[in-house]
C-alpha cells in the first residue's frame, strides 16, 4: 500500500526518497549553505527544507541515521522527533554530538531518516484497578539480562 503525502521542497535537493526496496526510513538532507561544526556534547536544529502535510491517524518519526551514530556519535537527543499530522512547519532535525570529536555536517549531507508511521488515538477508559498480568508491576531489568 502506498500512502500520499502532500510535500513542499524548499531546498536545494530532491524529495526524500528510501535506498532500498524494503527500507522503512527515507534519509532527510541538511539544506544549509555553509557547513556546521558541531562540538562535544553540542546540540544543533538542522534546517531540511521540507514541510509536510500528513493525513490524521499519521506521525513522522525523525530518527537517527546509524552510521552517523555508530562512527561519529550524532544522534537524536528526542528520538524518535515526531511530526504531527497538523503540523504545517518546516521539518528540522535536532542533532547532538555524543562524542569526544568535532563533528562538520556538510551542505546536502543525510543527517537523519524519517519514517511516516499510523498510530491511533486513544481515549482514556479511567478505572480503580488494572486486570493481573503474569510480567505485574516488574519494571527496569524485571526479566532479567540474558
Amino acid at each position: 500500500m502506498t500512502l500520499k503525502v502532500k510535500i513542499v521542497n524548499k531546498s536545494n535537493y530532491d524529495l526524500p526518497k528510501y535506498a532500498t526496496e524494503y527500507s522503512a526510513g527515507m534519509d532527510l538532507k541538511a539544506n544549509i549553505e555553509n557547513e556546521i561544526v558541531l562540538g562535544s556534547l553540542e546540540r544543533v536544529v538542522v534546517p531540511t527544507g521540507l514541510f509536510i502535510e500528513l493525513p490524521q491517524g499519521y506521525e513522522a518519526q525523525i530518527r537517527p541515521r546509524s552510521g552517523l551514530a555508530a562512527k561519529f556519535g550524532i544522534s537524536i537527543p528526542n528520538s524518535p522527533g515526531t511530526i504531527d499530522a497538523d503540523y504545517r512547519g518546516e521539518i528540522g532535525v535536532i542533532l547532538i554530538n555524543l562524542s569526544k570529536e568535532p563533528f562538520v555536517i556538510k551542505p546536502g549531507e543525510r543527517v537523519a531518516q524519517m519514517v511516516v508511521a499510523k498510530h491511533e488515538t486513544v481515549e482514556w477508559e479511567s478505572v480503580e484497578t488494572l486486570e493481573e498480568s503474569k510480567r505485574g508491576a516488574g519494571g527496569f531489568g524485571s526479566t532479567g539480562t540474558k
